[in-house]
């Protein structure tokens, strides 16, 4: 049994730097179930133009979010609200805590980085759950840049 356990833990250390990137704590494969939610406006389109995820066209595509500034998706055709620009423009990145406090409520994360009561966002649902929105957060890393498989 202990043996098991060294294994067990052994893997996890291998495979704990896929999700290094997007330092990622939640379950993917929970949320991608929970992403059911959001593809409504959200789609999740590689590089290649191959869709991971075919969704709305409301919202921009969340690949590799992890990896750019926030309001900063340049094929997004619709534009960003000025409130998320203005905190990309300020060096707001997303990362995990970023990401599920601004999907908890979009419009009072942006007021409170920005100390700007008038702050709004584009984006009105709200995922109030932490895990579901971290479980989110580690579904959108793993079919991410970097650890997508082919």
């Amino acid at each position: 049994m202990k043996m098991l356990k060294t294994a067990a833990f052994g893997l996890a250390l291998v495979a704990g730097p896929a999700f290094a990137d997007g330092h990622a704590t939640g379950d993917a494969v929970a949320g991608e179930n929970v992403f059911s939610k959001c593809k409504a406006c959200h789609s999740i389109v590689d590089a290649d133009g191959e869709a991971i995820v075919k969704g709305g066209r409301n919202g921009p595509n969340l690949y590799g979010l992890y990896t750019r500034q926030a309001g900063g998706e340049e094929d997004f055709g619709r534009k960003y609200g000025k409130s998320l620009v203005e905190a990309g423009e300020n060096g707001l990145t997303w990362d995990e805590a970023s990401f599920v406090s601004y999907v908890a409520d979009p419009r009072e994360f942006l007021r409170e980085i920005l100390d700007d009561k008038k702050a709004r966002s584009k984006m009105s649902f709200k995922l109030g759950d932490e895990k579901d929105a971290k479980d989110v957060w580690a579904y959108l890393v793993s079919v991410g840049p970097e650890t997508k498989t082919n």
